[in-house]
């Protein structure tokens, strides 16, 4: 049976355990399960006073999908190809941001020796997990209706598994609470509810659990990582890992909880590449009705941009200098890559852009090559999915009414540069001899545990 909804969670960090995670030799208690927290925005800058926990250095770039798809290979961006949360398709000439197909995630899995051993493995709130080669999948997978609005469900593995959990928690997800102007805690708080239920149920609590915690991020990139937004969303996931500690003692797990970036405090601002190439004449568009829509059919060069990197694409590839020059010269724009700097950085692939653009440290890339005037439809909506480009302005509401804001000085925290100041934070159950130092040490060390695991 699932147990009850949860109650409130008790407002405070939990004990310092015994021992600290590492890479080999792992001492384990083979019997056991294993659960794996990856928890957005939580970085060592927001919990190195706490002594259960230790820095680590993030996956480059340190974004959300890059991370979960460094994570269940083990390997960079350059392996596996999820380059960004967008992807530019080539054959499509089209823009793709959150595409949730796990076979756009190359490579063998860490679980997969596991799995062919007869353990089982689940993923929940894990981007690219559809169609994946687990045993228990939950995402959310919404239906956009043809007259309008949305009908809210997710996508589960087995299908029954979404009411069940619907059922013990006494609400099905809300997706207005996972992003947008309404995002908040309450869309973590139904992940936990499901994740500790998942772990009771004796026909489907697999041997490894893959899950996502995503608030810390919103208060976050709304008003930085200091303050007291964020020490309340802080207060309130270290509630939630009280919770999952103690679910997992009652269920016999083993845990791992690891962050897969740092928020950085917005200094600088918002950078404009697409503004930048399309006043060179480098980026053209469509005027539809007084509206600049990408052509991206034409245009000799184009960003699409992922918080503090941007891959800038090239039809022509006498445009790669134009486009360089033009792109240098941006105030904000610490690096610009070519492919040999990028296979030095581990993102060296066919889906990367002819040029890579890192922001300066306090700075961010904003998709729009348009003033608010000439915005397309979708500028002024919550629209993840047409937008070429991540837009964070999606977190507040605008003008008018249902509407989203397109103020860029409103955000105050980026991600996806690592290096000093930019560590990630993690905690275990399991001891090491030695602590991982990087985010992709922990993924192997997670293998090592399977890989060393009884399989009943």
């Amino acid at each position: 049976m699932f147990p009850q909804p949860l109650q409130p969670l008790a407002k405070r960090a939990f004990p310092a355990f015994l021992g600290v995670p590492e890479i080999p030799p792992i001492r384990l208690s083979t019997t056991k399960k294993l659960l794996v927290i990856d928890i957005a925005a939580f970085g060592w800058n927001l919990v190195s006073h706490l002594p259960e926990f230790r820095p680590a250095r993030a996956v480059w770039p340190a974004l959300t999908c890059t991370a979960q798809a460094s994570f269940r290979t083990a390997s960079t961006p350059g392996a596996h190809g999820i380059v960004a949360n967008g992807l530019f398709f080539k054959d499509l000439t089209k823009v793709l941001f959150w595409e949730q197909s796990a076979t756009l995630c190359a490579g063998p899995r860490i679980w997969d020796d596991f799995r062919a051993r007869g353990g089982t493995v689940g993923l929940m709130f894990w981007q690219q997990s559809m169609g994946e080669n687990v045993d228990l999948v939950a995402t959310p997978a919404p239906i956009h209706k043809h007259s309008g609005g949305m009908i809210q469900s997710c996508y589960t593995q087995p299908a029954a598994l979404e009411q069940r959990l619907n059922e013990a928690i006494g609400r099905p997800f809300n997706l207005m609470n996972y992003w947008g102007p309404l995002a908040n805690h309450k869309s973590s708080d139904w992940i936990v509810d499901a994740v500790v239920a998942t772990m009771g149920l004796p026909d489907l609590a697999p041997d490894v659990l893959f899950a996502y915690i995503p608030h810390l991020d919103y208060d976050l990139q709304r008003h930085g990582p200091a303050g007291e937004p964020a020490k309340k969303a802080l207060d309130v996931l270290l509630g939630y890992l009280t919770r999952l500690k103690a679910a997992c003692a009652e269920h016999g797990y083993d845990w791992i909880f690891v962050g897969d970036y740092a928020i950085e405090p917005v200094q600088r601002g918002a950078v404009f590449p697409n503004r930048a190439l399309r006043e060179a004449g480098l980026f053209k568009v469509r005027d539809i009705r007084q509206m600049a829509y990408t052509d991206f059919f034409t245009s000799p060069a184009f960003a699409v941009v992922d918080h503090q990197i941007a891959h800038v694409f090239c039809h022509d590839p006498q445009a790669i200098a134009a486009a360089r020059t033009c792109l240098a010269a941006v105030p904000g724009v610490a690096a610009v890559l070519d492919r040999e700097a990028q296979e030095a950085r581990g993102i060296a692939h066919p889906r990367s852009g002819d040029l890579v653009l890192v922001a300066e440290d306090g700075a961010w890339f904003a998709y729009p090559w348009f003033e608010k005037k000439e915005a397309p439809d979708y500028a002024s909506h919550v629209d993840i999915h047409n937008k070429p480009g991540y837009d964070p302005c999606e977190l507040f509401f605008g003008w008018p009414p249902g509407s989203v804001s397109f103020d860029t000085t409103k955000i105050h925290g980026a991600h996806g540069n690592v290096g000093k100041g930019f560590e990630i934070a993690w905690s275990s159950s399991l001891t090491f001899d030695t602590p991982p130092e990087t985010f992709l040490d922990l993924a192997r060390a997670t293998q090592r545990w399977m890989k060393n695991a009884e399989v009943k």
